[in-house]
């Protein structure tokens, strides 16, 4: 089976194709923005035009944009391909990533939110979450978690923040998917923001 991997929920853009569970190919950039115009042309570079049995794609939290055009994109794909399609947590996938390079540790995902906050979430050493992620202000993460490893593209300013412990600065990477906890995947597609919408409909 072939598997298709898109993230495109942050400021990166990255999609890998797997079989059997051995990667084929693979493609990781920063945009910032443009998602919706590199998403599409990047799956069509991939072998066999990324057609695949199984789609994985983030969920968020993170850009609003962002994780609408990748649910989009991996929707459309799998209705149109007949393909079974999961969802799986930003954070989770910081985290698994972490745990790929530090070992089973405990890990802090700390990306970044909207209006200056951060989207922080801790992980056991299994890759499994240990509360809801959070969408704080600095200050009040860094006074929340004690955890010692701290992955994403926040992790340094956490670290700094909290006066203590190891930052791994990194953003998500879709080529790393096989390595989340079977359990964190998701037979539901929404998307998760994170945070409340700022606009608010009229009373």
């Amino acid at each position: 089976m072939r598997t298709l991997a898109i993230d495109c929920a942050t400021e990166a853009c990255s999609v890998a194709l797997f079989e059997g569970g051995e990667p084929l190919a693979n493609s990781h950039a920063v945009l910032g923005r443009g998602h919706a115009e590199r998403l599409i042309p990047t799956i069509a570079d991939l072998p066999g035009k990324g057609k695949a049995e199984r789609i994985l794609v983030s969920l968020g939290p993170g850009s609003f944009t962002g994780v609408r055009i990748g649910i989009a994109a991996a929707r459309a794909l799998a209705y149109a391909w007949g393909a079974q399609i999961a969802g799986y947590p930003t954070l989770a996938l910081i985290a698994a990533m972490a745990r790929a390079q530090h070992g089973d540790v405990p890990v802090l995902a700390c990306m970044t939110g909207g209006h200056g906050e951060w989207f922080v979430q801790p992980f056991g050493a299994d890759g499994m979450p240990e509360a809801e992620h959070a969408s704080l202000a600095p200050q009040a993460a860094a006074q929340r978690f004690g955890t010692t490893l701290v992955a994403g593209s926040q992790a340094e300013a956490f670290v700094e923040e909290r006066g203590g412990g190891t930052a791994l600065q990194i953003l998500p990477d879709a080529q790393h998917v096989l390595a989340l906890p079977e359990a964190v995947l998701s037979a539901n597609t929404s998307p998760i923001y994170g945070r409340a919408p700022d606009a608010k409909l009229p009373a």
